[in-house]
């Protein structure tokens, strides 16, 4: 589907930020007003991330007219916010291809526009990256000192404001002091009347230049007196106090400036117009509604966060019955589990609704920890209540537990601590991009001592190696993939499974075959597995743990076997397979081994089915790379 730009008259004009800078400022509100409905027309015909955008556009018109992008830099932290600003930076035509295979990527990505400074994904690299921007720009500006001075300015959002990485770069720029702008995108406030009125007034009076020289000139005059000058420095802190509503961004050396409304275009115009001036760190706080201009996302932000295809007349398609998500499964075990275990400790980093926690959430609110975007303290304070005699679960998306890959190491497995990752999104994620894929937990994983990792094939597997891993007394990791199961019987009963111990699915007459192949899966491809086994003529085993590997099978099938595949939804570098292969070197054992899996790159977007496709990831796959084997 091709949107129709022509039916805009007013955004038609600004699809460019040269175009959008030429308007007349008193046009940004109808530009406003037509790229929030463009918005709603094309997610909703494309499917997306969604209310983040809604918020967020006439932040999005306000900087680009004010800023000379993309000479001047302008970083997005994560991302979900960011349609609009591809919407006028070229990309309008294409916005109806987000998210699909070899369509726009979902969040801002260098390759795919020079207005996308920095690629993003994951929360809280803005500041970072905008910081070290500035400081390049204060470099070149040295080199050249004739040039246009480069600004840079980061928007990051509240969420993303709880992770350690942005307090750690806001506390390195209050000390190198660059020439940057931080624009706190708060979306979990409403505006009243004394918020939004007075203080974008006084947002106004703090960014202007008399406003800006006093506070200098006082500074400098009473530098030399030292009771007096800490005297001014309170009294400016205590003014300052009366009118917003904190000083810590000032204490650790920013500029503070709001909050204002985020949805008043020319307000905010104006506002950045006097703060793009400033020297040193700025921070301008505003106030914006996730989900602004479309009723059922501004009441249900959470449900419109991404979105599928809909009609924006009703309410979001229902999807039809089918087999229960991993995340489904994990939340049922967790509410069975706390109910026989009141030690059981569930933690995330702010994924309540993706890892499937929101019913154990109020059942069991005394036992639930959302520690906010802060996967490295998630980890630790896991670790914590380890060592007081709980039973931590952490629930965290693979490719977020990267962050916290340090006290996944130090403060659990070192120390041997019983604390249980239920490790979701593991594997192909799909129409996130490269981000979000899973593709190296079991390699970063595999590798760490005292470690068990478990790679269930169904959902009553996943179940029952959760309750397995809960019950070990040392650190484990059970990790599935995004998205429905196998429509496998899912047992009340919780069993432990034997540690260590795989499971021989069918198995060939040896006796009877010259090509004698077994297929030795890790994870999700069983069911493909076993298709391409009936046309080898292989036998299937579902290896079941990664760490520690059935040895004893191991060795009895490298001598009964010409060809061991090992099969698996992670990287082959370091992978599950790349274990098999150790374990056999290390023995002595020189059986032929082809390891399928993921290949040395990173995955794009598209969904799990078509990526599944592509990387040859199926049951045709399978049996397509092992013929070349069977020839030789």
């Amino acid at each position: 589907m091709t949107m129709n730009i022509s039916e805009y008259p007013n955004l038609k004009n600004a699809l460019t930020p040269p175009e959008l800078r030429k308007l007349p400022q008193e046009q940004l509100t109808s530009v406003c007003t037509e790229l929030r409905e463009y918005l709603l027309s094309s997610v909703s015909n494309s499917s997306g991330h969604f209310a983040s955008g809604l918020g967020t556009v006439e932040l999005t018109v306000a900087l680009h007219y004010v800023y000379n992008t993309p000479y001047d830099r302008l970083i997005w932290d994560v991302g979900h916010q960011a349609y609009p600003h591809k919407i006028i930076t070229g990309r309008a035509e294409q916005i109806h291809t987000i998210r699909q295979k070899d369509g726009l990527h979902p969040f801002p990505w260098r390759e795919e526009s020079e207005y996308d400074t920095l690629s993003v994904g994951h929360s809280s690299t803005s500041i970072s990256a905008a910081m070290g921007m500035a400081m390049a720009a204060q470099a070149e500006k040295r080199a050249n000192p004739s040039a246009n001075a480069r600004k840079v300015c980061a928007v990051i959002g509240d969420g993303a404001m709880t992770a350690g990485m942005a307090f750690e770069a806001m506390n390195h720029a209050g000390d190198v002091k660059p020439d940057m702008l931080v624009v706190l995108n708060d979306n979990d406030m409403s505006i009243s009347e004394n918020v939004g009125a007075l203080n974008s007034h006084m947002a106004k009076l703090l960014s202007g230049s008399l406003y800006t020289s006093l506070r200098e000139s006082s500074k400098k005059l009473l530098s030399g007196i030292p009771p007096i000058k800490e005297l001014a420095g309170r009294a400016e802190e205590h003014l300052k106090g009366m009118v917003v509503p904190s000083t810590i961004f000032e204490e650790l050396g920013f500029n503070y400036i709001g909050p204002i409304d985020g949805h008043d275009v020319e307000g905010l115009v104006n506002t950045l117009r006097n703060m793009r001036n400033l020297t040193g760190p700025q921070f301008l706080h505003i106030i914006t509604k996730k989900g602004k201009g479309y009723h059922p996302a501004e009441q249900d932000p959470i449900k419109y966060h991404a979105v599928p295809k809909f009609d924006p007349s009703s309410d979001l398609p229902v999807a039809p019955p089918s087999s229960p998500t991993y995340s489904k499964v994990f939340g049922d075990w967790l509410c069975d589990m706390a109910a026989q275990d009141p030690k059981l400790m569930a933690v995330t980093p702010a994924m309540r609704e993706g890892s499937g926690m929101v019913e154990f959430s109020k059942k069991f609110p005394q036992q639930y920890f959302d520690v906010a975007i802060a996967e490295q303290h998630a980890v630790t304070y896991a670790a914590g209540l380890a060592c007081e005699g709980f039973n931590p679960v952490v629930a965290i998306y693979s490719s977020f537990l990267q962050r916290a890959y340090d006290q996944l190491i130090h403060d659990v497995a070192i120390m041997n601590l019983p604390v249980l990752f239920a490790i979701d999104r593991a594997g192909v994620v799909g129409a996130d991009g490269p981000t979000h894929q899973g593709s190296f937990d079991l390699s970063f994983m595999r590798c760490i001592p005292n470690l068990v990792i478990m790679t269930p094939s169904d959902e009553n597997e996943c179940r029952q190696m959760l309750y397995t891993g809960h019950k070990l007394q040392q650190p484990a990791a059970v990790r599935y993939p995004r998205g429905k199961g196998t429509g496998a019987e899912i047992s009340s009963e919780m069993t432990e499974l034997e540690l260590g111990k795989a499971k021989v699915i069918s198995e060939i007459n040896l006796d009877n075959t010259d090509k004698k192949i077994a297929i030795l899966n890790f994870g999700i491809f069983l069911e493909e597995a076993k298709k391409a086994a009936k046309e080898l003529n292989a036998t299937v085993v579902d290896m079941r743990f990664v760490k520690p590997l059935d040895n004893q099978l191991l060795d009895t099938f490298a001598k009964d076997y010409d060809l061991l595949v090992t099969v698996e939804d992670n990287v082959i570098a370091g992978g599950a397979g790349s274990g098999v292969n150790e374990y056999l070197n290390n023995r002595g054992l020189f059986t032929k081994v082809l390891n399928i899996g993921l290949p040395d790159q990173f995955i794009k977007h598209g969904t799990q089915q078509e990526i599944y496709q592509e990387l040859e990831l199926t049951a045709e796959g399978i049996v397509k790379k092992v013929s070349p084997f069977l020839n030789k």
